[in-house]
C-alpha cells in the first residue's frame, strides 16, 4: 500500500526578466493507494502529475509530508523499496550504442536478477512484448514505438510489486498503445499495482480501476470512472473531466 500525506512540493521558476518566484506542485496532497489495482491519473497539464509519480518514485522528495511504501519511509528505506518499483516516462533515454538485448540484460545484472533467471526472463518478455524483429537491433536503430516496448520490458525485468506510467502510450500507434494496455491488464492479474498517468481518457475508463484527477496540485475527483461519471451526471470520463476541471486559465 502507498501512502501520502500532507505532501507539498515547491519548485522555482524563472519569469521574464530573470525574476524567480516560487509554485506548489502539490499542495496538502493526501492520498491512499491500495493494492492489486490499476490507478488512473489525469488531469490538464501542469496539474502536478509527473511530480507526483516522480514522489512515489522516490527521484523527487517533498518540502513537506510524508510518503510510505508497504510500511517502508523516504529516505530510510530508499533502496529497498526502489527495487520494488519500475518508473517509466514517455521520454525515457536508452543507452544508443548497444542492443535491446544488451540493455536488459544489463538490467538485470543491476537489479541483482539471478543470472539463470535473466534469459528465461527476456524470453517470456519478448512473447509478451512481441520484441522477436528487434531484440537484437542497435537502440539508435529502434523506432518510437518499439523503444517503447523495450522500456516495458525494462520495467518487467526485476518483476516489481509497483508499476509507475508517466503517458506510456502517447505518441504510440495504436497496434503498440493496445499491446502496453494490454500488459498493464495483465500485470494486474498477478496481483501488481500500475499507477498510470494519461492524457488519452478513453484508455483511463476501460482500464482503470479507479481514477485520481488532478488539477492546480491538489485532488479534485477520486473514485471508479463510473462514480466519477456519476457524480458529474456524464456518460464518460472525458465530459467528466471539463465538467470538473472547468476554467483551466
Amino acid at each position: 500500500m502507498i501512502e501520502l500525506k500532507d505532501i507539498k512540493k515547491e519548485f522555482i521558476k524563472t519569469t521574464k526578466g530573470q525574476k524567480k518566484s516560487k509554485f506548489l506542485a502539490l499542495n496538502n496532497l493526501n492520498l491512499t493507494i491500495t493494492d492489486g489495482k490499476i490507478i488512473g491519473l489525469i488531469g490538464p497539464n501542469g496539474a502536478g502529475k509527473t511530480t507526483l509519480l516522480r514522489l512515489i518514485a522516490g527521484i523527487l522528495e517533498p518540502n513537506e509530508g510524508t510518503i510510505t511504501i508497504d510500511n517502508l519511509t523516504y529516505p530510510k528505506d530508499e533502496i529497498t523499496i526502489k527495487k520494488n518499483i519500475a518508473f517509466l516516462s514517455n521520454n525515457t533515454k536508452l543507452y544508443n550504442s548497444i542492443s535491446a538485448y544488451e540493455l536488459l540484460v544489463m538490467t538485470g545484472e543491476f537489479y541483482e536478477v539471478p543470472k539463470e533467471e535473466i534469459n528465461k526472463r527476456i524470453n517470456q518478455i519478448t512473447s509478451i512484448l512481441k520484441l522477436d524483429d528487434f531484440l537484437y537491433n542497435r537502440i539508435s536503430k529502434l523506432s518510437t514505438g518499439q523503444m517503447q516496448k523495450i522500456n516495458i520490458a525494462r520495467c518487467l525485468i526485476p518483476n516489481p510489486k509497483y508499476y509507475i506510467l508517466d503517458e506510456a502510450t502517447n505518441g504510440l500507434d495504436i497496434i503498440s498503445r493496445q499491446i502496453i494496455l494490454d500488459f498493464i491488464k495483465e500485470e494486474k492479474q498477478k496481483g501488481k499495482t500500475i499507477i498510470y498517468s494519461t492524457h488519452y481518457l478513453e484508455e483511463a475508463q476501460s482500464i482503470c480501476d479507479e481514477v485520481i484527477m488532478l488539477n492546480k496540485g491538489q485532488i479534485i475527483a477520486q473514485g471508479s470512472p463510473s462514480t466519477i461519471n456519476q457524480l458529474t451526471q456524464k456518460n464518460n470520463l472525458a465530459d467528466s473531466f471539463f465538467t470538473l476541471i472547468g476554467d483551466t486559465k
